[in-house]
């Protein structure tokens, strides 16, 4: 055993001196075609480019070098050979050792055709050899392009050193794409197996555009793993779409809820259409916006939590809000319907205006935090997105602490004892102008953290309460006036509906036939889906 292991080193030793005199004249060979003419300036090009795909570290660090040079016009070449213009000054390509090129040195012109050549070269190259993730992808984008022209295992190659989790699958579809085109069948099939695993509407594009290559009709097998890849894409996309419209319709009947609760609240204690209830949304987003820029300028290191610390300023600010309304200007108009409509139209306005003298009409910059950026591919076309999740959440929280609220504190009693009868709530004790000023405040608060959770996914500006005004209504009056279960139902319910109907006819004709559809069913059911027995009429 000793004997061997001796023969093999000294067989190493022996060889190693081989192997780098092969490395020089490759090497030397390349730079030949470098300093040739037009021809072989494109075959060293292409050399590069193998070099990319084959070539040991060292060797595409070198090539890379080489490649810029020629691109930048900084290689010349001489009869020792050829010199190159780097940060470290002229150095001798073989050696590595600082030369001034000779006078008669050239350095060669690329046409057209060669400059493309080696523009190629060069992002294969920096696709292997360069350190900033940027550079990497900006060089397989170049690359994506023209990846049936590329070496087979390039991209798998440069997919297997990738840390990254992003790039890597970026380099691993473009490696599935480029063996569609491969020469061995059997390279073709796995390639359409790994591309049917994660299927997209790109993938199907991909796949089908091997029905017109005269293979697919050649070669049985491969026609039955094209028909088999398409019928799999086919039902991933077609579940992806099922899934993205349920997760939509839940992401936007979520933001109805959170628009449409507090006002349950409010028409249904006191019978208020309250007009002004969209401009407490637009300040609940733009109090939100105020707790960012204090955070940006105090504690800048915890600004991705500044939603979270928003939540209580937001709906105290909103609430004290509500309660001042309703006590300078709704108590006295209570027993006049039509007067407190246009007054709640006045603060409507008041506020609009305010909003933009003090800040003006631009949209608000939000920064967006970590936990609502980006999501996670699950199937198809469908991406389960953080920032729709996170509103999913903020309403579901808010319906718990809202039914919590209304079920199990003295608070909720009294306010669902003044709904249901009035009258009898005010004779048995209950105080019911301060229950009215609660709950008002209780429905602007509520109002104020939809603004909040529609600050990450929406346009926050001073018409943005206008936006959600009707929907809430009709939220309201579907589900049952003052019925936290029958808003929730109404949300889902037109929220659904309308992501099923908006891609067909578009989102001005959703609403139209979203309305329709409400009138028509209160027509049949006027006090909604939900009625409070004994409320007073």
């Amino acid at each position: 055993m000793r004997r061997l292991l001796v023969a093999a080193v000294f067989a190493i030793a022996a060889c190693a001196p081989s192997l780098s005199m092969a490395g020089e004249a490759e090497r030397a060979d390349l730079i030949g075609k470098l300093c040739g003419d037009a021809t072989s300036l494109g075959d060293g090009g292409r050399a590069l480019t193998g070099i990319a795909a084959d070539g040991s570290p060292d060797e595409r660090a070198w090539a890379a070098l080489i490649a810029r040079a020629v691109l930048d016009r900084k290689l010349s070449c001489d009869s020792k050979g050829a010199v190159v213009v780097s940060s470290e000054g002229s150095l001798d390509v073989f050696t590595h050792a600082q030369r001034t090129a000779s006078e008669q040195s050239r350095s060669p012109l690329l046409s057209l055709k060669n400059r493309a050549l080696f523009e190629t070269a060069e992002a294969a190259l920096a696709l292997r050899t360069a350190p900033d993730a940027a550079r990497r992808s900006a060089a397989l984008r170049a690359l994506e392009r023209q990846a049936s022209s590329m070496p087979e295992h390039l991209f798998e190659a440069a997919a297997e050193q990738e840390n990254g989790p992003g790039l890597k699958a970026q380099m691993t579809a473009v490696a599935q794409a480029a063996a569609l085109n491969s020469a061995d069948p059997v390279k073709r099939i796995a390639a359409l197996a790994r591309i049917a695993a994660t299927p997209d509407r790109r993938a199907l594009t991909q796949v089908r555009a091997l029905i017109a290559d005269p293979a697919y009709a050649a070669n049985p097998e491969l026609k039955r793993a094209v028909d088999a890849a398409i019928s799999t894409i086919g039902r991933g996309i077609a579940t992806g779409d099922v899934l993205a419209t349920l997760y939509n319709g839940l992401s936007f009947a979520s933001i109805l809820f959170m628009a449409a609760i507090g006002l349950a609240v409010i028409f249904g204690l006191m019978g208020v259409i309250n007009l002004a209830q969209g401009e407490l949304i637009m300040i609940g987003g733009y109090v939100t916006w105020l707790v960012q820029e204090a955070m940006r300028h105090l504690v800048p290191g915890l600004l991705d939590w500044y939603l979270i610390v928003a939540i209580p300023v937001v709906f105290l600010v909103t609430a004290a809000i509500g309660i001042g309304l309703e006590a300078i200007l709704l108590r006295h108009l209570y027993r006049r319907p039509l007067m407190s409509l246009l007054a709640t139209w006045a603060v409507s306005l008041f506020l609009i205006n305010l909003v933009r003298v003090t800040f003006g009409t631009q949209n608000l910059n939000f920064v967006t935090p970590f936990y609502v950026t980006g999501g996670v591919p699950v199937i198809g076309d469908f991406i389960f997105t953080w920032n729709r999740m996170f509103a999913i959440v903020f309403a579901v929280l808010t319906l718990a602490l809202t039914w919590g609220l209304m079920r199990l504190t003295p608070l909720g009693l009294n306010i669902r004892a003044v709904t249901q009868n009035r009258t009898m709530a005010g004779c048995i004790g209950i105080p019911v102008r301060r229950v009215d000023m609660m709950a008002f405040g209780l429905g602007s608060g509520l109002a104020g953290l939809a603004g909040l959770a529609l600050a990450p996914i929406y346009s926050v500006n001073p018409q943005m309460g206008q936006n959600f005004i009707i929907d809430s209504f009709m939220v309201v009056v579907l589900g049952g006036v003052g019925t936290i279960v029958g808003t929730v139902v109404a949300a889902l319910g037109i929220g659904q509906v309308n992501v099923l109907i908006e891609p067909l006819w578009g989102a001005v004709a959703a609403k139209v036939i979203v309305l329709l559809m409400i009138i028509a069913f209160l027509q049949w059911r006027p006090e909604g889906l939900f009625a409070i027995k004994g409320r007073r009429k």
